[in-house]
């Protein structure tokens, strides 16, 4: 064992040999972050960065400000436009990070997918984050908190004292059962006004060549996806987290590795849904509280980038949660496989079933292909949310408990000789249950019977952000231009069919989403903007559908209109 140590701090030590900056880029920086994967696509950038381990580290491109990728801006001491301190001949460094002003509108009902520590609410809702960078030597501390307000007026949610015409008080009766009882998504964050502050993007970490560890209260991102990724997104607001991380790809004679294990601290949201003591038929309460403690969460993704297929990535992720009370009292009681199940063999539950019963966990693995000449990528990410029997189930029903992301974007020239392009991007996201997993009576992605929180931190989804059952498909085109893009896309978001399959039946009642947004990006010397103006036609909303008596038959629905609009400012330092 020590032999083993030795080698492995030696292989550290010759292969990471210098300091690097480990200020990061967030998860859904606006404008930027997407801009580093198109320039990667059209070979201006390292061709060997996965962009499926996030947040997205600049050291990786050598850039020193990675909010400045055009290099447009000019440094600045603090003797003058005050922006960066050096100290210690320049060994150390203090610097702003950019001001970001996010604001969001909802005229109907919640919509918005991936806005971090923004809530599902109706009206008006803001963040704003801030912050400052200090490294010196191979620390680095970046504080960059976030403040979310919202108006978070009330709404039509589920039936509450509405009773649907035809199922009554049997849609409330399942939905509490097979579906609240197994998730925190609380449909409205309380019934007031929503403020709350956190600590955003922050991170405290000993970086050293390639490799960065710390503390973090980031959000992440695993996976090839650009709008859902199945394990880790920024639908909620970023936990904290020990992380163990790559911030650029270690090069080796086999190819490019990078990855992350995380150990981290989820929370519940501590919103109930409305009448949580309702009982049907007289009986008990049908919600059934949430325990009332704090998750723990242990998680990794790899990726591989062979040395003979250049532009081909190759990963899997995989993540464990458990309430810390089944833990054990104490770390004495507490094995490596309770500490970095990640780490376990993939087993049988023949096997595992005594070990694994109190805990949830998740899987995938991925693909991203890009190919630089052509200008585009494929991707797809396939998980798995349950394990399997036996090598005979893995085998006999490999779809099982399956859920996928699918996408393709390929930038065409329009005016090379001025770097513009028109981009289609196309992505597919499925988590509703395939026939196997139904006739096997399993759960959503996401629920869970043993961890009644389910994959959820402070009411809202690690994962993809469209939810339990849920299906989306997009479609954009976009005129691009380095940080500059307008464009349309097009969306048909189909919620929750698990629950329709299993409950509601009447094929007329799907509950559908149809909407078209105008989005556009820009950036004019030290300010980026960003700007998405969304129309979306809800078609049976929370699958209700009045059926009209014979002979008619397909006829409109409960269909709602709702206006979303999401602008926002950054001023990069």
């Amino acid at each position: 064992m020590r032999n083993s140590l030795f080698i492995f701090f030696l292989f550290l030590t010759i292969v990471f040999s210098e300091v690097l900056l480990a200020q990061s880029l967030p998860v859904g920086t606006p404008v930027l972050e997407d801009a580093y994967r198109r320039a990667q696509l059209l070979g201006q950038m390292d061709s060997s960065i996965s962009f499926t381990a996030r947040p997205f580290f600049p050291d990786a491109v050598k850039t020193k400000n990675g909010f400045d990728p055009e290099k447009n801006l000019k440094e600045k001491r603090w003797s003058k436009v005050e922006n960066i301190f050096k100290f210690d001949q320049g060994r150390g460094f203090i610097k702003l990070l950019p001001v970001t002003w996010i604001n969001q509108l909802n005229t109907a009902r919640p919509a918005g997918l991936n806005d971090g520590a923004m809530i599902p609410a109706k009206g008006y809702q803001g963040l704003i984050s801030a912050g400052i960078y200090a490294q010196y030597g191979m620390l680095s501390i970046q504080l960059r908190p976030e403040f979310v307000h919202a108006e978070n007026l009330s709404y039509e949610g589920f039936p509450s004292t509405r009773r649907d015409p035809v199922w009554g008080d049997q849609l409330w009766y399942q939905l509490y059962t097979e579906y609240l009882n197994l998730i925190d998504l609380p449909d409205r964050f309380g019934e007031k006004a929503y403020d709350k502050a956190f600590w955003g993007q922050s991170s405290i970490r000993l970086n050293y060549g390639a490799i960065s560890f710390g503390l973090s209260t980031e959000n992440l991102w695993w996976g090839p996806g650009m709008q859902n990724s199945l394990l880790m997104s920024n639908s909620a607001p970023g936990f904290t987290h020990f992380t163990f991380n790559t911030v650029k790809p270690i090069r080796t004679p086999l190819g490019s590795f990078e990855g992350q294990i995380i150990a981290g601290k989820l929370k519940s949201s501590g919103y109930p849904p409305p009448d949580p003591t309702r009982n049907y038929n007289g009986g008990p309460p049908l919600y059934d509280p949430k325990p009332k403690d704090w998750r723990y969460l242990n998680g990794m993704v790899l990726s591989y980038q062979p040395k003979w297929v250049p532009g081909l990535f190759l990963g899997i992720t995989r993540s464990f949660q458990i309430y810390e009370k089944e833990m054990g009292s104490s770390l004495n009681a507490i094995n490596i496989g309770d500490l970095l199940p990640v780490f376990i063999p993939y087993a049988s539950k023949r096997v595992k079933l005594e070990t694994e019963n109190k805990r949830d966990q998740f899987s995938s693995f991925f693909m991203r292909w890009m190919w630089v000449k052509s200008k585009g990528e494929i991707y797809l990410e396939y998980g798995r949310s349950d394990t399997y029997w036996d090598q005979k189930d893995l085998i006999v029903e490999a779809s099982h408990a399956t859920a996928y992301t699918l996408g393709v974007r390929k930038l065409i020239p329009w005016k090379a000789d001025r770097n513009e392009y028109i981009q289609f991007a196309m992505e597919l996201t499925q988590l509703e249950m395939n026939p196997v997993s139904r006739a096997r009576l399993d759960k959503s992605w996401y629920l869970s019977s043993v961890v009644r929180d389910g994959y959820t931190h402070q009411g809202q989804l690690l994962g993809a952000g469209i939810g339990p059952g849920s299906n989306i498909e997009s479609i954009n085109i976009s005129w691009v231009k380095a940080l500059k893009t307008v464009g349309i896309q097009l969306q048909r978001y189909v919620h929750n069919n698990d629950f329709f399959n299993a409950r509601i039946h009447d094929v007329r009642s799907h509950w559908i989403d149809l909407s078209a947004a105008l989005i556009a990006n820009w950036d004019y010397k030290n300010l980026t903007f960003m700007a998405k103006a969304e129309a979306i036609r809800t078609l049976n909303y929370q699958w209700v559908y009045d059926a009209p008596p014979p002979p008619d038959y397909w006829v409109a629905g409960k269909d709602i209109y709702n206006f979303h609009l999401q602008v926002g400012v950054t001023y990069r330092f």
